[in-house]
């Protein structure tokens, strides 16, 4: 796979794709190029980004880590292929770059790359999106488990999610058959039991909550506004948005001098999927 197609398949931003054009014409392979093969290897990713940050660290909006990442995903297609992984489960996948570029410049009003710091998950297979929700091989408590994830375009419809954690049931039986876990979790201010009484009967948040056992809350926790309301953190409370019900009643909560946080849960094995 050519880049040029890796673009089209996730849909790219046009304007983006012009600046990483450039960016290619210009990057120092014989420099990048030890990094870019640890970036896709789970075990080494994490190490691999730290130093290509560090080598990078003249980095016009991050334009340069985006073609390292975006590069890492058009090598890791084979890796797909060689496992026989579903093309759409790929494409899926890697469709988290568009998505955050877009929420990037809804938030900050200009198109730059800001998730690189968390991309390097999927570009070395640690990271699945598989229907709505996206699953990690992550550890919680000195035991391997499954990371739920929530995109910010996922549909939480009861039939949606339900789908989701059948498919990946059996996509990690079929092509991950050695990992052993034995738990689903979810980490998330949508998990957070605050927003229980803001939203009404058949929500889908609240069905999603209620299918896991909440374990604990971190009240302090502060990303909520950043998904929320689409704006910095550290925007004055009087200047969010309430264009949606549960804005509103989020801003009214925090002008009250509440919080929303998040919470950490483990999804009832008692539950059909």
């Amino acid at each position: 796979m050519e880049l040029c197609e890796l673009y089209s398949r996730i849909n790219l931003q046009t304007e983006m794709v012009q600046r990483l054009k450039q960016v290619g014409e210009r990057i120092d392979w014989r420099q990048i190029e030890p990094y870019l093969k640890q970036l896709t290897d789970m075990r080494t990713a994490a190490r691999a980004y730290k130093c290509l940050k560090e080598l990078l660290r003249e980095d016009t909006d991050h334009v340069k880590m985006l073609y390292c990442q975006l590069e890492c995903a058009r090598r890791v297609f084979d890796k797909y292929q060689e496992k026989q992984i579903a093309e759409t489960v790929y494409t899926d996948t890697m469709k988290c770059f568009p998505r955050f570029l877009k929420e990037c410049k809804k938030k900050n009003g200009r198109l730059f790359f800001d998730r690189g710091w968390w991309t390097y998950r999927q570009v070395s297979m640690n990271i699945f999106r598989i229907g709505e929700l996206e699953y990690q091989f992550a550890e919680q408590d000195g035991e391997h488990v499954i990371g739920i994830h929530i995109p910010s375009d996922a549909d939480l419809s009861e039939e949606a999610v339900a789908a989701s954690l059948r498919h990946a049931e059996l996509f990690f039986q079929t092509y991950y058959g050695s990992y052993e876990f034995k738990k689903y979790t979810c980490h998330s201010w949508l998990m957070s039991p605050v927003l229980k009484s803001m939203l009404p009967e058949g929500s889908h948040i609240r069905s999603f909550q209620d299918r896991f056992d909440i374990i604990r809350e971190d009240k302090k926790d502060k990303e909520y506004i950043e998904w929320l309301f689409q704006v910095p953190a550290d925007t004055d409370h009087q200047n969010l948005p309430a264009g949606t019900s549960l804005q509103k009643k989020v801003k009214e909560l925090l002008l009250d001098g509440g919080s929303v946080g998040c919470a950490y849960g483990i999804l009832k094995k008692c539950l059909p999927l």
